[in-house]
C-alpha cells in the first residue's frame, strides 16, 4: 500500500522479572483498517496495546504514528495524538457518576452538562444507552463496558484499541457495536481488535497478527480462515469438543420462591417475584441484556444481600433467605461474581492468599493460616486450570484477565461445591480456556452439583445447559428446555415479552 500506516510497532520488547510479555514484536495497521491482536491468555496482548496506549513502557523497539516515530510516556499524551483504549479490566472511578468519568478523559474546556448532552446523544445514535447521570458503583459489568466504549468515542479517535469489547455485550448489543465499528474504519479510523470470539474477528477484521509466548507467530486476513485455522495459530490446536450427556436429574438443591426485593438505591433493579430452581446434576442458565437484575439476584444468592424473607431462598430445603456468604458456603454453595477484581480477588494480594476469601481448608481450629498447604493448593488450581503465572505467590493483578478469570473459577470448583452459582464464566478468555471451564462446569453437573450460570453470551448457554431462563426488567422468564429453545426466541424475551407457564407448556408440548 502506499499509504502511510497509522500505527507501525518495530522490535518491541517487554520484560517482568523472568517473564517475557512481548519479545521483538512487530506490525503495521493502515488507516481505516481494523486489525485483529489474536493469542492466548497471557500471550502478551494487553502489554502490547499498554505499550501503544502510553501505560507501559517498552524495554526495546519504537512506535511510529502516522508516519512519526513518538514515545508515548502516558494515556494522556496518547489521546492527544488521536489513540483511544477501552480496557478489558475497567478504569472508572466508582464514587463518580458516569459523566463525571468521562469528562475527566475529555478537554477541559468542556462542562459536565455538555459532557452529559454528549454521552446521551453518543449513546443514543449507537445504540449503547446509559444514564450520564448514574454512579459507576451502581452498574454492572455489561453497563460498565458501554460507558468505556462511549468514552473512547467521544474522542474521535484515528486509532481505536479495543481490549475484548464485547465480552459481557449481548448479541444484539454486539450487532449494533459492529455497526458503529465499520462506519469508524469507513471514515478513516483505523481500529485494533482484540477478542477470543474468533466468528466476530472473522467477520468484523480484515487483518490480523497472532501472538504467541509474547512472539508474533503469524499474520493473516481472518475472513480467507475458519476457526479451526484460527485456533490452530493462536493455541497450536483445536478446542476440544465438549461433550454433552444427557442430564441425571436429582432433587432440588436451590430454590427461589417469589423472591421479591426493592432496589437497594434507585439505579438499581427491584426484584418482583422471582422463582426458579436448580436440581441436582443440571445446568441452568440465565441470558439477559446486563442491568436488568442479573447482579441483584445474583447478590440475593450468594448471601451479600439478606434481606430476603428467609423462606424466599432454600437450600436442600432449608430456609436460608437471612443466611451470609459464609453459612452459605458451609452448606455447599461456592460461587463466581462477574467483577474478577476487587470481588472475586484482592488486586495485591497473592494466588494462595486470594484462596481464603472463600477457602479454610488451609485455617487451623486455633486461626493459625498454613501457609505450606495453601500454597499447595495454589499450585494444585494453576496447575489443574494451567492458569499462566509465576506461582502461588503472584499478585491477582499480575495475571492477565482470562488467567485470573481461570483462577477464580477454578478456585471454586477445586471446592467441589453441591451448588456452583457463577456469573460470566468465560469473560475475557481465549478459545482453549473456555472450552476447559465449560468442560469442568459439565463435569462438575455429571458429578451431582447443581449449576446455576448467568451469561450474556447465548452460544455459551445454548453449550452448556439444560435448561434457561430470561431476566429482563427484575423478572424471570418460565424456564424452557435448551432443546426447545432459539436464539431469536430467547432474543425477544430479552425484552420482556414472554408467555405465560401455562402458555408455555402448550407451545413446548
Amino acid at each position: 500500500m502506499n499509504e502511510m500506516p497509522r500505527l507501525q510497532l518495530n522490535a518491541i520488547s517487554k520484560r517482568y522479572a523472568s517473564v517475557a510479555a512481548n519479545h521483538d514484536v512487530s506490525l503495521t495497521v493502515q488507516p481505516g483498517e481494523i486489525h485483529a491482536l489474536l493469542g492466548e491468555n497471557g500471550a502478551g496482548k494487553s502489554t502490547l496495546v499498554k505499550i501503544i496506549y502510553g501505560s507501559v513502557k517498552p524495554d526495546a523497539g519504537t512506535v511510529s504514528f502516522n508516519g512519526s516515530t513518538t514515545h508515548v510516556r502516558n494515556p494522556q499524551e496518547a489521546r492527544a495524538l488521536g489513540i483511544s483504549m477501552v480496557f478489558q479490566h475497567f478504569s472508572l472511578f466508582e464514587t463518580l457518576s458516569v459523566a463525571e468519568n468521562v469528562w475527566l478523559g475529555l478537554d477541559k474546556h468542556l462542562t459536565l452538562a455538555e459532557v452529559t448532552q454528549r454521552i446521551s446523544a453518543k449513546a443514543s445514535e449507537y445504540g449503547l444507552d446509559i444514564d450520564p447521570n448514574r454512579p459507576v458503583h451502581t452498574l454492572s459489568v455489561g453497563e460498565m463496558q458501554r460507558v468505556e466504549i462511549i468514552r473512547a468515542l467521544l474522542t474521535n479517535p484515528q486509532l481505536l484499541i479495543l481490549d475484548e469489547p464485547t465480552s459481557v455485550l449481548t448479541p444484539q448489543a454486539v450487532e449494533k457495536l459492529f455497526v458503529v465499528l465499520k462506519k469508524l474504519s469507513s471514515e478513516g479510523c483505523s481500529i485494533l481488535y482484540i477478542s477470543h470470539k474468533l466468528h466476530e474477528i472473522r467477520e468484523l477484521c480484515t487483518a490480523c497478527t497472532v501472538l504467541r509466548a509474547g512472539k508474533v507467530t503469524g499474520h493473516c486476513n481472518p475472513q480467507n480462515e475458519s476457526n479451526a485455522s484460527l485456533s490452530r495459530m493462536m493455541i497450536g490446536a483445536e478446542p476440544p469438543t465438549l461433550e454433552h450427556r444427557a442430564a441425571k436429574v436429582g432433587d432440588v438443591v436451590l430454590g427461589v420462591h417469589q423472591l421479591t426485593l426493592p432496589r437497594v438505591d434507585q439505579f438499581g433493579m427491584n426484584l418482583n417475584a422471582v422463582s426458579l430452581n436448580v436440581k441436582a446434576g443440571e445446568v441452568v442458565g440465565i441470558a439477559g441484556v446486563s442491568g436488568n437484575g442479573q447482579r441483584e439476584l445474583m447478590y440475593a444468592l450468594s448471601g451479600e444481600d439478606t434481606r430476603a424473607d428467609a423462606a424466599m431462598v432454600t437450600l436442600f430445603g432449608k430456609e436460608v433467605g437471612h443466611l451470609g456468604p459464609a453459612q452459605r458456603r458451609s452448606l455447599g454453595v461456592q460461587f463466581v461474581p462477574e467483577e474478577r477484581l476487587g470481588r472475586g480477588a484482592v488486586p495485591s494480594m497473592g494466588l494462595a492468599h486470594n484462596l481464603i476469601l472463600t477457602r479454610n481448608d488451609a485455617i487451623s481450629k486455633m486461626g493459625w493460616i498454613r501457609i505450606k498447604d495453601l500454597a499447595k493448593q495454589a499450585d494444585g488450581i494453576i496447575a489443574r486450570f494451567k492458569v499462566k503465572a509465576s506461582g502461588a505467590q503472584a499478585t491477582a493483578k499480575s495475571l492477565s484477565g482470562g488467567n485470573l478469570q481461570k483462577f477464580i473459577v477454578g478456585r471454586e470448583i477445586d471446592a467441589q461445591p453441591k451448588l456452583f452459582i457463577v456469573s460470566q464464566p468465560t469473560w475475557g478468555v481465549d478459545v482453549g480456556a473456555a472450552a476447559q471451564i465449560r468442560g469442568e462446569i459439565l463435569a462438575l453437573r455429571d458429578a451431582g452439583c447443581a449449576v446455576l450460570v448467568v451469561s450474556e453470551e447465548l452460544d455459551e448457554l445454548f453449550e452448556i445447559s439444560d435448561r434457561l431462563h430470561v431476566m429482563a426488567k427484575g423478572q424471570l422468564s418460565p424456564s424452557l428446555k435448551r432443546a426447545d429453545a432459539t436464539v431469536s426466541w430467547v432474543g425477544e424475551w430479552m425484552s420482556g415479552l414472554w408467555p405465560t407457564a401455562e402458555a408455555m407448556d402448550k407451545v413446548v408440548a
